[in-house]
This record gives structure tokens, C-alpha cells and sequence, in this order.
């Protein structure tokens, strides 16, 4: 028995490698040819770079203006990501708490509406905030994803806010706690698990969202990070080590903030799964 259990933990290591390298391979490719030239690159993309090249760094963080474009991504990440967990858990918390047949009626609405796909909508999205002058600002995109990623989150936090005792709010009632206190002081704190895994995902979305920000922020200077990135893919021809170097310095803060926060999102994760 202790050699089979021996013998499907090899097996398993072995899968998980396996699963690791594929998984971290498209990174190392990136990260080799970012300290490449374009014909070292051309010639063998799986090469080894023969000299640490920095040139294409410091190239990349020029001409993409990347601490701006940094400072737009962290703006839009920031206040997007606060706003849905915020309203989404007020909402999720109306919902479940009021037995309103309105209530019931966008609930259902909203869940429904995850369905749909962004692509069905962009068209007519752009063409009517376009007409009423809300296009080109970042406050505007913060709009738009705190409507696209609020349905998802009110989800969530239905569920969640089920399992919660109703008892401890009837307590509070009775404490002289007002409905806005009681929420802030005794739901949203129990809502913590769900609140880092809905965080996870929307900071995941957003930050590295291409389609919506380049639908919507025309200005260079209100560019993202991926947006920025797509300076160097041009009609005719692509600057191949600038833009592997723009995508590492577009990567590395959401490796550098997990890497802080990995403690975190795993404890949000677990237990967001128990409940």
C-alpha cells in the first residue's frame, strides 16, 4: 500500500511539473528575447540571449511614458476594483435581506445578464457614450467596469451573505445599531473571503484589459499599460525586443503585488470555496 501511495505521488509530481513548464514557458520565451536585438530574436526565438541587453528596457520605459501609463492603470484598477465590492456588496445584501419581489426580479436581471457577451454590446457602448461626451476619460471606463464586473460580484456575494446568521443583526438592531452600521460593522467585515477572491479576479480583468480602455481612451496620455504596449506593433512592422521588454515591465507589478499578497489571496480563496 505505502509503495502505490508512493508511486501515485511521483506520478502526481510528475504531472504538476509538467503542468508548471508549459505553464511558465510563453513568460521565459518573453522574458529571454526582452534582452534581445531584433535579428538575434528572428533567428532563434528559443535561444538564450548571448549578451544581457538593457537597451531594449530602457527603450520600452521611454517611448510607452510608462510611469503615466503605470499611474492610469493603478487609477483605473484602483477605483474600479473599491467601487464593485463596495456597491456590490450593499446590493447583494438589499437582495437577500429585503424579500421584495422587485429585488428578486434584478437579481435574476443581473444574473442574467453575465450571459451576454461584451463583444454583442461594444458597438452600440461606444456610439452612445460617444454622443453624449463620455468617451476619452478614465472615470468614464471606471463607469463601464464597475457595470460589467458588478453582476458577477452581486452573485457572489448573494451566496455568501445567505450563510451569515441573521441573528447577529437582529443583535445589533437591539444594540441601537443603525442598518448602514450594522452592514459596515458586522456583514462587510464577514464578507472578507468572498471580498479578496472578487478583488483577485477584477484586479486580474481590469489591469490587463486591452479592448475596453482602447475602445474608450483615445489621448496618448490616458493610456494603460496594455495599451501602451501596443505602441511598439505597428501596420507594416513590430519592434519584437522593445515590445517583449514592455510586456515584462507590464507584468512585473501584478507579479510583485501577488508575490506581497500570495498569503492573502490564498486564505481568500480557501475560504471563499468553503462557504
Amino acid at each position: 500500500m505505502e509503495k502505490k501511495n508512493r508511486l501515485l505521488s511521483g506520478i502526481k509530481f510528475f504531472a504538476l511539473s509538467i503542468f508548471l513548464v508549459l505553464y511558465i514557458f510563453p513568460f521565459f520565451i518573453v522574458l529571454i528575447n526582452s534582452f534581445k536585438e531584433r535579428k538575434e530574436i528572428l533567428e532563434n526565438p528559443l535561444k538564450l540571449p548571448s549578451v544581457l541587453n538593457l537597451s531594449n528596457y530602457i527603450d520600452a520605459f521611454t517611448k510607452m511614458n510608462y510611469l503615466h501609463a503605470f499611474l492610469n492603470s493603478l487609477i483605473i484598477t484602483a477605483f474600479s476594483v473599491f467601487l464593485i465590492t463596495l456597491l456590490s456588496s450593499m446590493t447583494a445584501y438589499i437582495f437577500v435581506r429585503k424579500k421584495w419581489k422587485f429585488n428578486q426580479f434584478m437579481f435574476f436581471f443581473m444574473v442574467a445578464s453575465m450571459i451576454i457577451p461584451f463583444q454583442g454590446i461594444m458597438i452600440p457602448l461606444v456610439k452612445i457614450y460617444g454622443s453624449i461626451g463620455m468617451m476619452n476619460s478614465k472615470w468614464a471606463l471606471i463607469y463601464m467596469y464597475v457595470g460589467f464586473g458588478a453582476s458577477l460580484a452581486v452573485f457572489m456575494y448573494h451566496g455568501f451573505i445567505k450563510s451569515i446568521p441573521l441573528e447577529l443583526e437582529e443583535a445589533a438592531t437591539i444594540d441601537g445599531c443603525s442598518q448602514l452600521q450594522i452592514f459596515f460593522k458586522i456583514v462587510f467585515p464577514l464578507l472578507k473571503p468572498v471580498t479578496t477572491t472578487i478583488a483577485i479576479l477584477d484586479i486580474l480583468w481590469i489591469w490587463n484589459d486591452f479592448l475596453l480602455p482602447y475602445l474608450v481612451l483615445m489621448a496618448p496620455e490616458q493610456r494603460t499599460l496594455p495599451l501602451s504596449v501596443f505602441y511598439f506593433y505597428g501596420t507594416y512592422t513590430i519592434e519584437y525586443g522593445p515590445a517583449m521588454a514592455a510586456l515584462m515591465l507590464a507584468t512585473i507589478p501584478v507579479i510583485i503585488a501577488y508575490l506581497l499578497m500570495q498569503k492573502q489571496i490564498i486564505e481568500g480563496v480557501l475560504k471563499g470555496s468553503i462557504k
